[in-house]
């Protein structure tokens, strides 16, 4: 008579590789959780986002960033934290889900995002983050290089745009001032390089003469007359540009201010008068009469040069 089956060992070692493999997979779960609340707390820290009760829940973040968006424009900045770490903690496909829950648009969600980047630096207590005083406003402000609003931050003023006057504009009206000192900036920009594009011009009409070598007294003195031109026409334009933008800037910051730049600004031109003084002393030059001033064209005897 055959021997039966010992089943009841059989289903033991079933039980045990079954065992042994819900346990390898609850390993891989927990590693992957543990991975994944490790990147969402370092994303937080990273951008200074307090995590509800310190933890890294979808369902808790959601709800904080919904009360966050009831409140005033740090309120929106720490809207903006929670969005990112949102982002981070959620699944695939499941952070456009949260946001239509929290009813925010994914261009305004990131546009939160932004402003974290470009405002969160300044601290709840600046006095941008003061002026700003609603999501509106800090919404248009990302239209601002990072630079521009250091310098509004740390001077009170960017080009023609003042902190009084981001506390006291409406959003159209600071939506207008921003707009006018975007195309300010730009057309700034604009004049230094077609100030730049004419000294080239002038230097490649100058390039394309050809050098002399000693021939006759009178062509050497045409050619070194022309380079002198050429330079002196590069001083002006540094003047006209450079220095007199500067000047206008400690102008404007002055009349925002009231501090008086001028004594300083007049030591600079009295600097720059005495060394033309010097020269004219030392090469003994005449006096010339505004009137009697020719063009650049004409100095540089490119009155007779083919147009272009």
């Amino acid at each position: 008579m055959p021997r039966k089956p010992n089943t009841t060992i059989e289903l033991a070692e079933d039980d045990l590789q079954q065992g042994q493999a819900l346990l390898t997979q609850q390993h891989q779960v927990a590693t992957l959780s543990a991975e994944h609340e490790a990147k969402v707390r370092a994303v937080a820290a990273q951008i200074g986002y307090q995590l509800p009760a310190d933890c890294t829940d979808p369902d808790l973040i959601q709800r904080d960033i919904a009360a966050n968006m009831r409140r005033s424009v740090e309120a929106c900045l720490e809207v903006g934290r929670g969005i990112r770490v949102l982002r981070e903690a959620c699944g695939h496909g499941e952070f456009i889900e949260r946001l239509d829950a929290l009813g925010i648009d994914d261009g305004v969600a990131r546009k939160f995002m932004r402003s974290v980047t470009r405002f969160a630096s300044l601290g709840s207590d600046s006095a941008l983050t003061r002026a700003l005083g609603n999501q509106s406003k800090l919404f248009e402000m990302l239209v601002l290089d990072d630079e521009e609003i250091q310098e509004l931050e740390l001077t009170g003023q960017t080009g023609e745009l003042s902190l009084d006057d981001v506390a006291t504009m409406s959003v159209k009206e600071l939506r207008k001032a921003l707009r006018e000192t975007r195309e300010d900036k730009k057309a700034l920009a604009q004049v230094n390089a077609d100030k730049n594009a004419k000294i080239d011009e002038l230097s490649a009409a100058l390039a394309k003469k050809p050098k002399v070598i000693v021939v006759q007294p009178v062509e050497e003195a045409k050619q070194l007359r022309q380079e002198v031109v050429a330079t002196a026409y590069e001083v002006e334009s540094t003047l006209q540009g450079t220095l007199r933008k500067a000047f206008s800037d400690l102008e404007q910051l002055a009349q925002q201010t009231g501090e008086d730049h001028r004594s300083f600004t007049a030591a600079l031109v009295r600097n720059l008068e005495v060394t033309l003084m010097a020269i004219r002393s030392e090469f003994h030059l005449p006096e010339l009469h505004p009137d009697q001033l020719p063009g650049w064209q004409t100095l540089l005897g490119l009155d007779d040069l083919p147009e272009a």
